[in-house]
């Protein structure tokens, strides 16, 4: 489906979130009509950051953009941008403020799905051997093991959805992978997703470790709870600048020696690009160390260099960056959620929520907010929040049937504020 043959998505904007807002939200929200000949958006804020985003508007665009002024009393502009969807105003929320506004504000407008306690927040990360699912990464920081089956129920919908992965692998983040270890939850966690709770077209992979999320290749889902996506998500992002950074360097290396061989010095005496470039071989001594652990055997992108052993692969090519469109028409899926240009995920989808949240971070650049608010509107017109719902009521089903795991041991009964029960 082309540009112009799906309708236009209408896209609430926080213009006060993120840690250098208003000015990068309003460079993004301006980027991302340029990007998007379509696309509606409904910027939420003070109106002097309006001002200031529709005096910098194209004449084109003016048509497009639906201002909405929010006063200066205390009221954060993601409140009012939620529940501008809940009263069908809008179709999708973005936001770069503070992850538990958001949460909280679409968990009262918006309402959870039938019996979910917590929502999750889920990004794509583009793994070596291909993109894969990592949830939750700060809705839940301390979830019960029923709340962690029903992230990963989630999960599994939202990988077919964005992905185009037709029998999802879901994957239980642990210490190691022997039966039994890890704490309490992961253990009650693990029995519940072996017991085969999961709906159909979803396979159990087991146990996976930090490593197996950005070498890819076990699973597609990774399950975890809020704190410790975070923290892992926050080492990737650490761990991929540090191999740009090294990289760098590595070119740095190089590029001495081209300079000293082109001023005819002497090249025996003076080999320091050579000696730098042999010290910055990390990349390659990573991807023996990853051998001897049989896992990286075919993975694309590694054994080039340090940046090689940390970014993404052949299978994420297709995966978005800032300012780009990123993969998937929006008929068989929505493509994989914004990366930075650090390769890092730059938003995350609320899951759980009956409407499209997206939450980008906070250290966001106006091409990651554009990204964000491209990612919203394809998860508006791609329905993605209606197809992982689906996949949550297929579950919910099983495990009322009879002969199946018992409702109540994956399940904690019906959320009490739900507006859109589903």
């Amino acid at each position: 489906m082309t540009r112009s043959e799906r309708r236009a998505a209408r896209i609430a904007v926080d213009l006060l979130g993120g840690d250098d807002a208003p000015a990068v939200v309003v460079d993004g929200a301006l980027l991302a009509l340029n990007a998007d000949p379509v696309l509606r958006l409904l910027p939420v804020g003070p109106q002097v950051v309006l001002d200031d985003l529709l005096a910098r508007l194209p004449a084109a665009h003016r048509d497009r953009v639906e201002p909405v002024p929010v006063e200066t009393d205390g009221t954060l502009p993601v409140h009012a941008a939620v529940r501008l969807v809940s009263a069908d105003r809008a179709d999708a929320v973005v936001s770069a403020g503070a992850t538990g506004s958001a949460v909280r504000s679409a968990v009262a407008h918006c309402g959870r799905y039938p019996g979910l306690r917590r929502p999750a927040l889920a990004v794509t990360v583009p793994a070596a051997r291909g993109s894969l699912i990592l949830l939750d990464v700060g809705a839940a920081p301390d979830p019960t093991a029923a709340d962690l089956v029903r992230h990963a129920v989630l999960g599994a919908g939202y990988a077919m959805a964005t992905l185009g992965v037709a029998r999802p692998r879901v994957g239980l983040l642990s210490i190691g992978t022997e039966p039994g270890v890890g704490d309490e939850l992961r253990r009650a966690t693990d029995r519940l997703l072996a017991a085969g709770i999961l709906p159909p077209d979803t396979e159990y992979v087991g146990l996976v470790e930090g490593y197996d999320v950005p070498v890819g290749g076990v699973a597609d889902v990774v399950v975890t709870d809020g704190f410790t996506g975070n923290v892992l998500l926050k080492g990737i992002e650490g761990a991929l600048r540090l191999g740009r950074s090294t990289e760098g360097a590595l070119r740095l290396g190089r590029s001495a020696e081209g300079d000293l061989r082109l001023n005819g010095r002497a090249e025996g005496d003076l080999r320091l690009g050579r000696g730098t470039e042999d010290d910055l071989r990390l990349g390659r001594r990573a991807e023996g160390d990853l051998r001897l652990h049989g896992r990286a055997e075919g993975v694309p992108g590694l054994g080039s260099g340090a940046e090689g052993a940390l970014r993404p692969g052949d299978g994420t090519d297709g995966a978005a960056r800032p300012g780009s469109e990123p993969a998937g028409d929006g008929a068989s899926g929505v493509g994989d959620a914004p990366v930075g240009a650090d390769g890092v995920p730059r938003a995350a989808a609320l899951l759980g929520v009956a409407a499209p949240v997206v939450v980008c971070h906070g250290a966001a650049n106006g091409s990651d907010v554009a990204s964000g608010i491209g990612f919203a509107a394809r998860m508006a017109t791609g329905h993605t929040v209606e197809r992982v719902a689906q996949m949550d009521r297929v579950f919910r089903e099983l495990t009322r049937a009879p002969g199946g795991v018992r409702g109540d041991e994956a399940t904690t009964g019906p959320a009490e504020d739900d507006r859109r029960p589903r």
